[in-house]
Formats: structure tokens, C-alpha cells, sequence
């Protein structure tokens, strides 16, 4: 008598079901054309806008100025004044007028000064003035109250120099971060609309092709649920990390900053709120998207989640401007719109830590509480197929 045959599978446990979701997530996107050509365009954004600050930072070009007749004390205080204008300045001693004349005509320089010690010096320009007149002007009447004085026999001694102290010192300082959160916000509200929609589009697929009946036979709901958003959001978070790195990288690499330490510090807060943006806008997005059958309908479902993402951008860039007014400060409490707005008021300078401490645990609630009720609603609607199912009617079936 033989004895009866025992299967050699064994169940999988859940945290190895959510394992295989997640996994079965990330081969699938990190094959789209889609996701790899979005990747792609967000990164070369990001290149570009660094190329675009260091051209800006470069752009000032220096001064040239021709001299006709001058010395050693006109071209100091050519020098001067434009050290006091903040600006570069460069001196060419020309023989005589004519030459200087031809040399602003052809652009080799930008303006001609003529007899700088006389009486009636001229300045030669090929069309208006601008910084060169208000360059030279303080130079001439400098030179020349230096050497009225000289001839009366008064002796100057240097002036004191003045010593300039910020009452606020990290305001620059404060504003460049403030500069570099703002960039990383976009960033966010990007990965956070197109994994959200990612989210939202597998799950109608799923219900379509009747692919969730047979994934729901051998796992429950809410696994099916986690193991879509955790790898779904290991993805974006990789994503997210790459992007701040090349950033980062790319900051240093062409000084666009002035602080890498406080650079490096708001990126990292960036990407920590991405992660909580990302488990909550998730779980709405995949709740709201199990209500529906097809992909027609799954943009009426989607887009109330849609506009509190674009008001918390808005409001975002808002509060780069004014970080402790009262709309960024309200707005950096409330979940959901925390996650883009309290990262601008942190690097700005404008969040004490227990406002951030606060907005994070309000955020950690409110994760929970989507959490749970998106996972009733999911694992309500998520069998119905054909119209689209009323929220309550999702709620109640899962009781």
C-alpha cells in the first residue's frame, strides 16, 4: 500500500507574497519606454538647469575701456571705481584718438576715454553710455578732487573702510537653499503625479484584463495593495536618489553653490518627504483607481488626489517667497500638502523643528488612516467590474 503523495509547495507567507508583487512591479516599469524616457528627460533637466545658473553666474562680461592720454593714476582709479561698482574693467592705453575711435566702432572696446586729466575730458561710446559712463564719470570726478586737492597742498590720508555686518547671516544662505528645495519640490511633484498614475493604471488594468481574479486566489487584498506600493516606491525612491545624486554631483562639479553641507542636507530632506508624499498619495491613488473598470474612466477618480498635488506645488513656490507667512505655515501642516510645502519653509529657514516634528507625525496619521481606508475600499471595489462603484458601496462590501 503506498502512501498517500504530499505536495512539496509550500504557501507562500505574506511578507513573501508582498515581496513578489513588489518585484513583479519594478521588472515591468523599469522596462517601459515610458518610465526609462521620463527618467531620462527629468535628469537632462536637471543638467540643463545647472548649465543654465552657470551661464547666468558668467554672464557678466568685463568692461573695456580705451584710454587716450592717460597715466598710472587715471587707470587706478578706472580700477577702483569699478571694484567699488563690482564690476571687471579693462584698461588698454591707445596713442591717439583716432585709433580709439575705430577701436569702439569695430566693438573692441566698449567706450574711449579721451584727455581723462584735462579740462574737458570725452568719452566715446557706439551707442548709449550705460555702465561704462557711470564707470568713468566716478573715476574722472574722483581723479579730479584728488588732484584739486593736491595742487591747494592738502594731503589726504586713506578713508576707514568700512566694516559691514549682516544682522542676518545666513540669509543668503538661506535663499540658496530655499532655491535648491524649490528645484527638488518640482522633482517631487513630478515622481509624485507619475508613480501615482502608475499606481492608478496597473490597477485598472488588472481589473480588465480579470488578471486580479486570479492574483486574489492565492493572496488577500491588501498584500496584493502593499506589494504594488512598496515597489512601486522603491522605484521612484531609486529614481529620486539618482536624480538628487546627479544634481548634487553636478552642483558641486559647476559651483553653483556656495554650501555643499546645507545643499546635501535639503536634498536629503527632499527625498524623506518623497517617501511620505509617495505612501500617501499611493494609497489614495490605488483606492480611487479600484473604483473604476476601465482607463477612460480613471481620470474622474484620480483628479481631486491631482488638484491637492498642484495646490501644495503652488502654494510651494509661494512659500519659497515668504516662508513664514501664514498660508505656508498652515498649508505645512496639512497631509498631503506638507510634503511639498514644509521642505521649502525648512531650507528657507522659516520651520522650527517642532513644526517639522509635528508635520511629520500629522503626515504618519494620516498615512495610516489612508492606509486603512483606501485597503477596505481596494479590497471592496477591486472584484466589481463593469461600472464604475460608489465609494460608500466600496467601503461597506469589505466590512
Amino acid at each position: 500500500m503506498t502512501a498517500p503523495a504530499h505536495s512539496d509547495v509550500t504557501p507562500h507567507s505574506p511578507a513573501q507574497l508582498v515581496r513578489l508583487v513588489a518585484g513583479r512591479e519594478v521588472s515591468t516599469r523599469i522596462r517601459d519606454k515610458g518610465f526609462l524616457i521620463g527618467s531620462a528627460v527629468l535628469i537632462v533637466l536637471i543638467v540643463g538647469l545647472l548649465v543654465f545658473q552657470v551661464a547666468i553666474n558668467s554672464g557678466s562680461e568685463t568692461t573695456r575701456i580705451a584710454v587716450v592720454g592717460g597715466s598710472e593714476a587715471v587707470t587706478g582709479a578706472l580700477e577702483t571705481q569699478a571694484e567699488a561698482l563690482d564690476v571687471d574693467v579693462q584698461v588698454t592705453e591707445y596713442d591717439d584718438e583716432g585709433a580709439a575711435r575705430t577701436a569702439v566702432e569695430d566693438g573692441d572696446v566698449d567706450g574711449a576715454l579721451l584727455d581723462p586729466a584735462g579740462a574737458r575730458p570725452e568719452l566715446l561710446v557706439e551707442n548709449d553710455g550705460g555702465q561704462v559712463e557711470t564707470l568713468v564719470q566716478g573715476a574722472v570726478q574722483g581723479l579730479s578732487i584728488s588732484q584739486q586737492l593736491a595742487d591747494a597742498g592738502v594731503q589726504l590720508t586713506s578713508p576707514p573702510e568700512v566694516e559691514v555686518v549682516a544682522l542676518d547671516a545666513d540669509a543668503d544662505a538661506d535663499v540658496e537653499a530655499a532655491v535648491v528645495a524649490l528645484v527638488g519640490v518640482v522633482v517631487l511633484y513630478s515622481l509624485l503625479i507619475l508613480f501615482g498614475q502608475f499606481v492608478a493604471q496597473g490597477v485598472v488594468e488588472e481589473k480588465s484584463s480579470r488578471v486580479v481574479e486570479l492574483l486574489l486566489a492565492t493572496m488577500r487584498p491588501w498584500q496584493l495593495l502593499a506589494g504594488k506600493i512598496l515597489g512601486l516606491g522603491l522605484l521612484g525612491l531609486g529614481q529620486m536618489v539618482v536624480i538628487a545624486v546627479v544634481g548634487v554631483a553636478g552642483a558641486l562639479a559647476f559651483d553653483v553653490v556656495e554650501l555643499p553641507g546645507r545643499l546635501i542636507g535639503t536634498v536629503v530632506t527632499v527625498v524623506a518627504w518623497f517617501v511620505l508624499g509617495y505612501a500617501f498619495y499611493a494609497s489614495v491613488f490605488a483606492a480611487a483607481a479600484s473604483l473604476v473598470s476601465r482607463q477612460e474612466d480613471l481620470g474622474s477618480v484620480i483628479t481631486p488626489a491631482s488638484i491637492v498635488l498642484v495646490v501644495g506645488f503652488v502654494v510651494s513656490v509661494q512659500a519659497a517667497q515668504d516662508p513664514t507667512g501664514s498660508l505656508a505655515t498652515v498649508t505645512s501642516f496639512v497631509p498631503g500638502l506638507s510634503p511639498l510645502v514644509m521642505p521649502v519653509r525648512q531650507a528657507a529657514g522659516g520651520a522650527a523643528w517642532w513644526e517639522v516634528a509635528v508635520a511629520v507625525v500629522l503626515m504618519l496619521v494620516a498615512i495610516a488612516a489612508i492606509v486603512r481606508i483606501g485597503g477596505r475600499v481596494y479590497a471592496g471595489a477591486l472584484l466589481r467590474t463593469g461600472g464604475k462603484v460608489k465609494f460608500r458601496e466600496a467601503l461597506s462590501a469589505e466590512r
